[in-house]
């Protein structure tokens, strides 16, 4: 093949880096936000925060530092007059106290506390989490144990998950401490151990099963109540039963009547199915709403969340030494934080543009759920927000994810409001997220000792009008994590 060079025409789409990064902020939460934003104000001489309830796009534009204009330090003189007058004397006149120069502060204590916050408890978050293992390590040193029975138990402990069961049998946690050590090793040792550690907190953990984990529980419970032993009476030999909700045969067996049936398993279900959730590493992650939307005067309104992210601006002071600096290198340098600094507001202030827009748009046609709630929701997708606001539709996905709107009914993400729709009788279009209401209000109205079977929710449905499968409704009951209608089955 003979190599050369030849000439083209062509067009072609790039990508700027300013476009680059009006897209990357504009798919930031606003934890990330605020993050990526104390980041450009460490790295960027030119960029500093605003006042108060300033915009962005004003901070930017209003002066052009680069025509020359000088340095108005006025308030820089105000401020340090004022400093000065506030100036601290030598020494205190010998008749005065610090508290007729200085106005005294009183410790939070002292303070009489206000109307608004009169039998408050405010809890102080742990954001230093500890896992379940740590957990349970640190009691284990605190129990006293002989050296084969503490190795015992950190097998033991290394078995259990996250849930708090034991996820390895017996068996095979013998079998495997058994060919490491050289001394005999009874399987019963191994069984002693574990309910040593069935003692540790939190109650029920370590359990081969449910059943057990309910056992330990009520054992641990300082309660001489006859419900207290019936209960125990009930999981201990009974189990199946109350699985399979065989009433009938349980007040046979219990030889109660269904009213003491029904406090007993109410006194169960009070129990902890999954004690090792209680314990976790995880920190919490907290949900800042980027959007409010409120009711005034009959109209919806909608506004951005001044405290998602701080008001920027150009530093007047640094900007005005561009023309100042003779030096060729450091007036690039400078010039390019200021050209950085002008792009990054630029991008923010679009962001917060393009949101509050499909914000309000996504208010606009869904102000039916405003007003009554998931039953009235309407059916919407990513191109109906597109075409209203004239942007594409991989725009609005960036804009709604991970983005939050606070409303009188809820905090809920953008996504949220974005549904399929399943086509009605007369014609029309009814959204899943309305069916998905409606369902749950069926079932939450159902008869408890026969409830409502897929099929029979889907002929309800269809006599208003939806026309729903049966397996639509069963996607759509186990999306809400609502059992089938045999695990459903309660004591009237």
């Amino acid at each position: 093949m003979k190599q050369a060079l030849h000439l083209r025409l062509g067009q072609s789409l790039t990508m700027t880096p300013q476009l680059q990064q009006a897209i990357r902020l504009l798919q930031l939460s606003s934890l990330e936000l605020q993050t990526e934003i104390q980041e450009a104000l460490d790295s960027n001489l030119m960029l500093e925060a605003g006042e108060e309830g300033e915009d962005n796009r004003a901070a930017g534009e209003r002066e052009n530092p680069e025509e020359g204009e000088p340095f108005n330090n006025t308030d820089q003189q105000d401020s340090s007059l004022s400093m000065e007058t506030n100036a601290m004397p030598d020494e205190l006149p010998v008749d005065s106290n610090w508290d007729d120069v200085y106005e005294s502060v009183q410790p939070p204590s002292s303070q009489a506390p206000s109307s608004d916050f009169d039998d408050r408890e405010f809890d102080i978050s742990d954001e230093t989490g500890q896992s379940l293992r740590e957990h349970l390590s640190w009691q284990l040193g605190l129990t006293p144990f002989s050296d084969t029975d503490r190795i015992i138990a950190e097998a033991l402990i290394d078995s259990i998950n996250e849930d708090g069961y034991l996820s390895t049998s017996l068996e095979e946690i013998y079998q495997s401490l058994a060919s490491d050590e050289d001394s005999e090793l009874e399987l019963d040792e191994v069984e002693a151990v574990l309910h040593r550690i069935q003692n540790f907190d939190p109650p029920g953990i370590a359990a081969r099963d449910l059943q057990e984990s309910l056992l330990i529980q009520l054992r641990q419970l300082d309660d001489d109540s006859p419900q207290r032993q019936l209960a125990m009476q009930l999981v201990e030999h009974y189990f199946a039963l109350l699985a399979n909700r065989d009433y009938n045969q349980l007040l046979r067996k219990l030889k109660i009547d269904e009213e003491e049936l029904k406090d007993i398993i109410s006194y169960i279900q009070s129990l902890n199915p999954r004690p090792g959730g209680t314990v976790s590493d995880q920190k919490p992650e907290y949900i800042i709403p980027d959007v409010f939307v409120k009711k005034i005067k009959n109209k919806w309104v909608v506004e951005l969340n001044p405290d998602t992210a701080p008001k920027l601006r150009i530093n007047n002071h640094y900007a005005s030494l561009i023309k100042q600096v003779n030096n060729t290198a450091d007036n690039t340098y400078m010039k390019n934080h200021l050209q950085e600094a002008r792009w990054f507001i630029k991008s923010l202030t679009s962001r917060n543009e393009t949101l509050l827009k499909v914000a309000t748009c996504i208010v606009e046609r869904q102000r039916a759920f405003l007003e009554h709630g998931e039953e009235a929701m309407k059916a919407l997708v990513l191109h109906d927000i597109a075409e209203a606001v004239e942007m594409h539709e991989s725009t609005i996905s960036r804009v709604t994810t991970k983005k939050y709107m606070h409303t009188p009914r809820g905090i809920f993400e953008l996504k949220y409001f974005f549904s399929s729709h399943v086509a009605t009788a007369n014609g029309g279009e009814c959204s899943a997220t309305a069916i998905r209401a409606l369902l749950k209000k069926l079932i939450a109205a159902e008869n408890t000792n026969k409830p409502l079977s897929d099929s029979k929710l889907a002929d309800i449905l269809s006599d208003q009008g939806i026309n729903v499968a049966r397996r639509t409704v069963a996607k759509y009951r186990e999306a809400m994590n609502i059992p089938p209608s045999n695990e459903r089955k309660r004591l009237a």
